[in-house]
């Protein structure tokens, strides 16, 4: 077996006119005790920093990637393709651990 060049990457898990929701026993909540925001999901949970937490605020299961990351770079007035990369990235992560889904329009 040989092995990738690091500049490869693999095929995203989303795209931009896909619509990434939250599934089913998913959801986003405050940890009162502690003052963070967590995502949680049945037997774990994950803290968000501010960023997660943003981005995981506009999923509503209607807009596809590229409207979140549109709305996302004006709100915080930072390049789209910057913006689009993190949050793919984000979303890929959550993805694979099966606390995000996707729609194809």
């Amino acid at each position: 077996m040989t092995a990738q060049p690091a500049s490869i990457r693999p095929a995203p898990l989303i795209g931009p006119d896909d619509i990434p929701y939250l599934p089913r026993g998913v959801r986003l909540a405050h940890d009162r005790v502690r003052g963070i925001r967590v995502l949680q999901a049945p037997e774990r949970a994950m803290q968000l920093d501010a960023i997660g937490d943003a981005i995981l605020g506009e999923l509503d299961g209607a807009r596809p990637l590229s409207a979140i990351v549109s709305g996302l770079a004006a709100r915080y007035n930072a390049p789209e393709d910057q913006i689009a990369g993190d949050v793919r990235d984000f979303l890929t992560g959550l993805i694979e651990r099966r606390m995000v889904f996707v729609r194809t329009p």
